[in-house]
């Protein structure tokens, strides 16, 4: 019964495979017209992946930074990438891990944390070798309870730049919302 189950499959997939039209051919939607997507791409599937590996970046940002593990989170920064925010601003790796071990110190922690960030809303765009992308913050903590509290939120503009093949920051502009306070001035993310 089982071998033939398989025929079926196999003579199934044969026929679809036949049927399908060569590389590059697409077929339109119900209504006969492609939607601003367009046919795959080269450049459409590097910006896709470009993008990808951005919001990849944007993830190891809090990944790194709710870790305390600022040589990691540094290295996200280009040579002479800048982060702007209520610590002040940095330029380069060295510099911001500095200002990090500095402003927020501690241990760098493999466990549960009493404290993070959510990273939402991402809005990138890529040109080449360059990219701009936005998004929102959010950072809560532990009350003495064991209830979560939301301290700040506010929001990343970020210019980022392709640096020997990898994304990395050139500048990131960090703006706190919530309490209100203004950028630079905004809370510690």
């Amino acid at each position: 019964m089982h071998f033939v189950i398989l025929i079926i499959i196999v003579a199934v997939a044969v026929f679809l495979i036949t049927r399908m039209k060569p590389k590059g051919e697409a077929t339109p939607p119900p209504g006969g017209v492609m939607g601003s997507i367009g046919p795959a791409s080269p450049d459409r599937l590097r910006r896709l992946e470009d993008i990808e590996a951005i919001r990849k970046l944007l993830n190891d940002y809090g990944r790194h930074l709710d870790r305390r593990d600022f040589q990691a989170y540094a290295e996200l920064f280009a040579q002479d990438g800048v982060w702007d925010g209520g610590f002040g601003a940095a330029t380069g790796p060295a510099e911001i891990q500095a200002m990090m071990e500095k402003s927020i110190g501690g241990e760098l922690i493999d466990g549960a944390q009493g404290n993070f960030h959510v990273l939402t809303n991402a809005d990138i765009d890529v040109k080449g070798d360059a990219g701009l992308a936005w998004s929102r913050w959010t950072f809560v903590a532990q009350n003495p309870d064991k209830s979560a509290r939301v301290l700040y939120a506010g929001r990343y503009d970020d210019q980022l730049i392709r640096e020997d093949g990898r994304w990395k920051f050139k500048r990131r502009q960090v703006s706190g919302d919530l309490p209100g306070q203004a950028p630079p001035s905004g809370p510690p993310s």
